[in-house]
């Protein structure tokens, strides 16, 4: 238990505290302060940094230093496109993973403290439905992406002929005669309406994108494009939406990483490291047929931070290059932490 000693208490007018000598901090350090039992608020002056700090409840920081800005992207997993059985059966496309950060329409930036361990997650793309045994397969949503205290959620999956419209970053494209899936708000665009599997051309609907929402069967079933950032230096599109499958031009994929609709066949995986989604499938005519739809690309973050600061990562896979004054980190792959200093 502390006790607090004082040689006077004196009363002085207003709402301040006034000592007549210099406020002497108790002294530790370092290994001392990490052998106290500790909670949010206590402060310490560190002889080993020479510091004042202050205990957040997690972790000792320097008072008074500053808060840092850096610009980021975070991207979830894609979801995976619809796999078939039946003749006449095509895949919705799957939507893209949510995008959460700097475009080139949007610049947005976070503060960061130094000495800091902040939580990362890179989220993986869902499997693509199929091949099936029974009936149609929806696409697999893909996995929420995570860094500090924001989520980017995983792109919806593609719906297959009667299954459910598949909610995400981006809205899975619908299947027969059935409305697309609902995107996150400010992380993606919805799905596009799947037109019936009889009619002709029978499309289902692309998945939505960052950029953009799907297209509708009776259109394209063309994937939503996805949305561009200059974070690493240069423009790069990324978080498209799946084409739909189709009888007569399977949906393209949207920019961005986004998968090809299947015509009469499989469709086309998202590609890795953008959030794309898959690809919906197309029945080839034969009754059960066995296509599989792709599978939604993986996701990634981007962080862009001052060149006189240095990252340290625990259980991520990550690259650092450095553009003007900047250092630009791309972290692929894991579940760990970073910290700067």
């Amino acid at each position: 238990m502390s006790t607090l000693e004082t040689n006077a208490i004196g009363k002085y007018s207003g709402n301040n505290v006034s000592v007549d000598d210099a406020l002497n901090l108790k002294s530790y350090t370092t290994t001392q302060r990490d052998a106290l039992t500790s909670v949010a608020g206590d402060m310490i002056y560190n002889t080993t940094d020479s510091k004042v700090q202050v205990y957040n409840g997690s972790a000792w920081e320097d008072l008074g230093s500053n808060p840092l800005e850096i610009s980021y992207v975070l991207i979830a997993g894609g979801g995976g496109g619809a796999g078939t059985y039946y003749n006449l059966v095509k895949g919705g496309g799957g939507g893209a993973g949510g995008y959460v950060g700097d475009s080139t329409a949007n610049v947005q930036k976070v503060l960061i403290a130094t000495s800091t361990n902040y939580t990362v997650t890179i989220g993986a793309g869902g499997a693509g439905g199929g091949p099936a045994s029974s009936g149609p397969t929806s696409g697999a949503k893909g996995s929420d992406s995570q860094f500090k205290n924001l989520t980017a959620k995983g792109g919806g999956g593609g719906a297959e002929q009667s299954g459910p419209n598949i909610d995400g970053g981006s809205g899975a494209g619908g299947g027969d005669s059935a409305a697309g899936g609902t995107a996150v708000a400010n992380q993606g665009n919805n799905g596009g309406t799947g037109t019936a599997r009889t009619a002709s051309p029978s499309r289902y609907g692309g998945g939505g994108g960052a950029g953009a929402a799907g297209a509708d069967g009776s259109v394209s079933a063309n994937g939503g494009a996805g949305l561009a950032s200059t974070i690493t230096g240069s423009s790069v599109t990324r978080a498209g939406g799946g084409g739909g499958g189709a009888s007569d031009t399977g949906g393209t994929g949207g920019s961005g990483g986004g998968g090809a609709g299947g015509v009469n066949g499989n469709g086309t995986n998202g590609t890795t490291n953008t959030g794309g989604g898959g690809g919906g499938a197309s029945n080839t005519g034969t009754n059960p047929g066995q296509e599989v739809g792709g599978s939604g690309g993986s996701g990634l973050v981007i962080l862009r931070y001052s060149n006189s600061l240095t990252i340290s990562q625990s259980g991520l896979t990550l690259t650092t290059a450095t553009d003007g004054s900047d250092k630009v980190t791309t972290i692929t792959a894991g579940t760990g932490t970073i910290s700067f200093s």
